[in-house]
């Protein structure tokens, strides 16, 4: 279920605005009495709010900007760029960014370059380049504070808050919103008070302390009514559903998105009725109801088709097809989640086609259709293995650049003390030729200070060498988990000679290798849920539990984004199913703290000999050999997760193909072609399984 749009205070309209305010503004824009700054003023709201109407109306106050001000000037820009983000071009939007911040840097203006800075911050946070924006609202803050601006210190530090909060640093971003909410307060202004709530409200949502938000949206409320402003009680309504829905009210949910969407009604913002639309149809969605849900999927769609908003008119699409399937309507269903698919794979946002996948097979499992739901778990986790190579890519980049601006410093310092080297061997000549007595003890000066620069330079090049060492091993290691990369092992496999030795157990056992696949279940919800650092510290944790339950000699890889890989070069045959059980049990009982929180995961697992073939036939390469226990391991996930499904062996394929296995490993298993183990983890009876 794709939905949750949510109105970020400091991104897209903080504020409401009433109907009857719009008509207001279109008078006082047209009153030839009143001034720029006054109009500009009268336009902050409707920018906000009803972006559409307001931009053409402000676009219309260029020609007065010859004789403008350098405060009015700063004013239009910022107020543009703000309707331009509203109306979904944040091209447009940066480059009015850009000639905000030149303005404020030419004429030393604090308040505009701070404003741009500020708006920069949100027009990266739409391209989703989270970190470039934290450092942009940063800056923005930094300036701001120098400034008597009372508002735009204000919303600065809001934003401010609201970076550390997605960065995971609650400490930090509880700090920032709780003196911006007092600032409000001391301010006495209503807009203020309720942006700085709203947003520690939603702060609380996420630190899941569910009765603190409340309590901030209610202080809210009555600020927003003094305001007048049914916009910014929709916002606080937004802000209400999702805190119901993840304290499990889900009844307050919807009263709350009903009454957002009539606020929303009564201003004609008409992208946020869509919008609304959207999560009304998820939140009955998530209740069962799918003939309501795909009732309001329905309007939305047409709300953000007459709108020409491709974004939640795609995700009003998933949300119809998911109903669809919900309903019964299976064929139909898929059709529409496909479809929507496509669309959203052409715009080429892959985090939201990874979040549409992974509920996508979710939807198909609990509808029965296994093959469909494993189809989309597997391109699920190729997207996520395709984020996760962009993002050790972009780490990996990051660590070069930082090595090559250490390395350029050294450089640069060892040129600063060679010119201090010659400066004092001129000042000597000079001397020399004033005060030939000194020279003796000039000569040894000199050559003190060259082996002080020469032993220097030693220790500079021992420590590069140190750098190219650790350059090295980082090369070859995950950054986060410690263990091997992915690379590294295929270069291991490369050279890697199989054997498998009959006999040659303590009990005359067959000794072979093995491989074993394992992935976190429901990763996705603890990222989402307790934040990636959490999810990084899950991951670190089952790194630390597989090197305490296998061998020093086994290799253990961090294979991508949530699946690990571990090589036993040596291994009694009948031990596979043993080692299974000892990752199931190990890792589900490993307690995980995470900032005063208690964590655990489950895993899944596919796993079988190396090498492994068929009677009569040649080894499976490594390569098919991984294949085959990756298909285990999405067998394993199909029937419940928290398992691990063990290829023992290959019968002859007489009546059937290595492909035709690897395509369907259920349906060749069922068929007696290949010979499975099954172990369950925590709390479940072991269970073995072989043949049909």
């Amino acid at each position: 279920m794709l939905a949750a749009f949510t109105i970020r205070p400091r991104h897209v309209r903080s504020s409401a605005l009433l109907a009857a305010l719009c008509l207001a503004v279109t008078l006082a824009c047209a009153q030839p009495g009143a001034s720029l700054t006054e109009r500009l003023a009268e336009l902050r709201e409707p920018i906000r709010f009803v972006p559409e109407r307001a931009v053409p109306m402000l676009v219309a106050l260029q020609g007065e900007l010859g004789k403008a001000d350098l405060s009015d000037r700063a004013e239009y820009l910022a107020l543009l760029a703000n309707g331009y983000i509203g109306l979904g071009k944040p091209d447009e939007a940066d480059t009015l960014c850009d000639q905000l911040i030149a303005l404020g840097r030419e004429h030393n203006l604090d308040v505009a370059t701070a404003k741009g800075m500020l708006i920069k911050g949100y027009v990266l946070f739409t391209r989703n380049q989270l970190s470039e924006a934290h450092q942009a609202i940063w800056e923005a803050e930094k300036l701001a504070a120098q400034t008597d601006d009372a508002e735009l210190k204000l919303r600065t530090m809001v934003s401010s808050g609201e970076s550390f909060s997605e960065e995971g640093n609650f400490p930090r971003a509880l700090e920032k919103l709780q003196a911006a909410a007092s600032l409000a307060r001391q301010n006495d202004v209503a807009f203020q008070v309720t942006i700085a709530l709203n947003a520690l409200a939603v702060l609380y949502d996420r630190m899941r302390e569910y009765d603190k938000g409340f309590a901030a949206l209610e202080e809210a409320a009555p600020w927003a009514s003094r305001g007048q402003s049914p916009g910014r009680i929709a916002v606080l309504k937004q802000s209400e559903y999702i805190l119901s829905m993840h304290s499990g009210q889900p009844r307050r949910a919807r009263e709350a998105l009903l009454a957002a969407l009539g606020a929303q009604r009564r201003i004609g913002a008409n992208a946020d009725v869509a919008r609304t639309l959207v999560n009304l149809s998820d939140s009955y969605l998530k209740l069962g109801d799918f003939a309501t849900a795909l009732s309001y999927a329905n309007q939305a769609h047409e709300a953000s088709r007459l709108l020409k908003d491709r974004q939640p008119m795609t995700v009003a699409q998933v949300n119809q097809g998911e109903a669809l399937i919900g309903m019964g309507r299976l064929a139909e269903g898929k059709r529409t989640v496909e479809d929507a698919i496509r669309q959203i794979e052409r715009t080429g946002d892959k985090p939201v086609m990874q979040q549409v996948l992974a509920e996508y097979g979710e939807l198909l499992e609990k509808a029965g259709d296994f093959a469909g739901a494993v189809t989309a778990y597997h391109r699920e986790r190729d997207l996520s293995n395709q984020l996760f190579e962009e993002r050790r890519h972009k780490l990996t980049l990051e660590l070069q650049t930082k090595y090559e601006t250490d390395k350029k410093q050294q450089q640069i310092e060892l040129l600063r003390r060679e010119n201090q080297v010659k400066s004092t061997e001129l000042s000597n000549r000079r001397l020399q030729q004033r005060v030939w007595w000194l020279l003796a003890v000039v000569f040894a000066l000199s050559s003190v200070i060259v082996t002080i620069l020469y032993r220097k330079v030693r220790s500079a090049n021992v420590k590069l060498e140190e750098k190219n060492l650790e350059l090295k091993a980082q090369s070859v290691r995950d950054p986060l988990t410690g263990l091997y990369n992915r690379r590294h092992f295929q270069e291991y496999m490369r050279n890697f000679q199989p054997t498998e030795k009959r006999g040659a157990g303590t009990s005359g056992e067959d000794v072979v290798g093995a491989l074993f696949l394992l992935d976190v279940d429901h990763f996705k919800h603890i990222n989402d849920t307790c934040g990636h650092a959490a999810g990084d510290a899950v991951l670190k944790r089952i790194a630390t539990c597989m090197h305490e339950i296998l061998r020093g000699t086994d290799m253990i890889v961090r294979w991508g984004g949530e699946e690990f890989l571990a090589f036993l070069p040596a291994i009694p045959r009948s031990g596979l199913d043993e080692i299974a059980r000892r990752l199931l049990v190990g890792i589900s009982s490993a307690v995980i703290e995470h900032q005063g929180k208690t964590l655990s995961a489950n895993v899944s697992i596919g796993f079988a000999p190396y090498p492994i073939a068929s009677p009569g036939q040649e080894p499976l390469t490594w390569e098919r050999a991984v294949n085959l226990v990756d298909m285990a391991l999405y067998l394993a996930k199909g029937h419940g997760r928290n398992r691990a499904y063990g290829v023992r062996s290959l019968s002859s394929f007489e009546q059937t193909t290595l492909d035709d296995v690897e395509r369907d490993l259920e349906h060749a298993w069922r068929d007696g072609h290949v010979d499975l183990s099954i172990v369950l983890g925590g709390g479940w009876p072991e269970l073995r399984a072989t043949g049909s």
